[in-house]
């Protein structure tokens, strides 16, 4: 009898010491975690061929540029001969878990420089094939500036296709690489945009980052918008 006491009472001062691990495991756990998500870089790609003279592309640098968790990589700063230097490219976006182009429309695409950036960094055997899964899991999405008005860019307008369907490819190369990819943070008619409206862009830009960053927002929330911005000045 004396020894079914001592068993009982050993097995439940055990048990408490395993609940009690277990509740150290979780919460060592969780700190874990936050401490993953606030490790979240964000890598911004910006080709702009004018960027001086784009007010809007300023703007939406500036309104970023100090942001601890965002690296900001000028495509034609770096590489003015269009010589990229693949393998510190490739570095930046193992480093980085969102990647932003950020980009003007030229003829219903992005600049040539950017265009390159794609055809090779996002190499086969490294982006996409045949061991080609560095970039899995990690998340993508245009910026662009758009001279023309969201109607133009519509089924009936002179464009005769949506902005979204004009970024097909950005899509499919997210797709390929492992990526997941996000509708377009959008600014229409961003030749005649105002100091004042380029600036109010500029400050949902650093939000939409912000909360990127922090997880704010689901993933596939996100992905069922038509633009990540939620304003519009067409």
């Amino acid at each position: 009898m004396d020894f079914l006491v001592y068993f009982s009472h050993h097995s439940i001062l055990l048990l408490f010491i395993i609940v009690v691990k277990q509740r150290k495991y979780l919460s060592s756990n969780n700190h874990l975690k936050k401490r993953m998500v606030k490790s979240l870089k964000i890598l911004v790609l910006i080709a702009h061929p004018r960027y001086e003279n784009s007010l809007v592309n300023h703007s939406l640098i500036e309104g970023i540029k100090n942001l601890p968790f965002v690296t900001i990589q000028d495509l034609y700063e770096e590489y003015p001969d269009f010589d990229i230097d693949i393998h510190k490219e490739q570095q930046l976006l193992l480093e980085h878990d969102i990647i932003v182009w950020q980009h003007p429309i030229y003829w219903y695409n992005c600049p040539p420089l950017m265009k390159q950036w794609m055809d090779l960094v996002l190499a086969y055997g490294w982006a996409y094939g045949k061991n080609g899964e560095h970039l899995k899991g990690k998340i993508i999405f245009n910026c662009v500036s758009a001279g023309g008005s969201k109607q133009v860019y519509h089924h009936e307008g002179r464009n005769l296709f949506t902005l979204n369907e004009f970024l097909y490819s950005f899509n499919q190369t997210a797709k390929l690489c492992h990526m997941q990819y996000l509708p377009p943070f959008v600014v229409h008619q961003a030749n005649i945009a105002s100091e004042g409206i380029c600036l109010s862009f500029a400050n949902e830009y650093r939000i939409l980052l912000t909360n990127l960053y922090n997880q704010e927002t689901s993933i596939h929330e996100l992905q069922a918008r038509e633009y990540l911005n939620i304003h519009q000045y067409h």
